[in-house]
């Protein structure tokens, strides 16, 4: 399985301790060079997802070769997500890790599979890696993570955990 990921999902899931739940359900992830920047050289280290990333040996990084679809899609969206987008395209991944909407209705118009921090902790659940997962969408809110109650309700619905 090839996975492609995006930055926020990177730091979402480090910043609640569960970073390697990415390694367990999806084995090695590629990053763009973009991702790596932003989680890396540009990151907060309070969040975990600098040390994570850097120290992880089953994140690959990728140079994206169509430097004009990546310029293309500066228009709309930041550099992380267009070079995860055309990556994605580029190395014909199964599934792209990503939370920006505007990302993924671009992943939705190529026709290329997404899912996000709370699709990836509902994986988990389902996959027995996890119990509950209540209490890390809870964190992730406290950490200042926007997620709309609807899709909190739809995912813990999903899990089997609605109030």
């Amino acid at each position: 399985m090839i996975v492609v990921s995006n930055t926020t999902p990177l730091i979402g899931l480090a910043a609640i301790g569960r970073f390697d739940i990415l390694r367990q359900l999806f084995g090695e992830i590629q990053i763009a060079q973009a991702v790596f920047d932003e989680a890396v050289s540009a990151g907060r280290e309070e969040g975990g997802a600098k040390r994570e990333v850097s120290a992880s040996r089953w994140i690959k990084v990728i140079l994206v070769v169509d430097r004009l679809a990546v310029d293309v899609l500066l228009d709309e969206l930041d550099a992380g997500e267009a070079e995860t987008i055309i990556l994605a395209r580029e190395i014909k991944a199964d599934w792209v890790l990503m939370d920006e909407k505007k990302g993924r209705r671009k992943l939705g118009q190529l026709g290329i599979p997404k899912i996000g921090t709370l699709g990836i902790l509902l994986k988990a659940k389902q996959e027995c890696l996890l119990s509950v997962i209540k209490p890390d969408i809870e964190r992730l809110r406290r950490q200042g993570f926007s997620i709309s109650s609807s899709v909190v309700d739809t995912i813990l619905t999903e899990a089997g955990e609605s109030t």
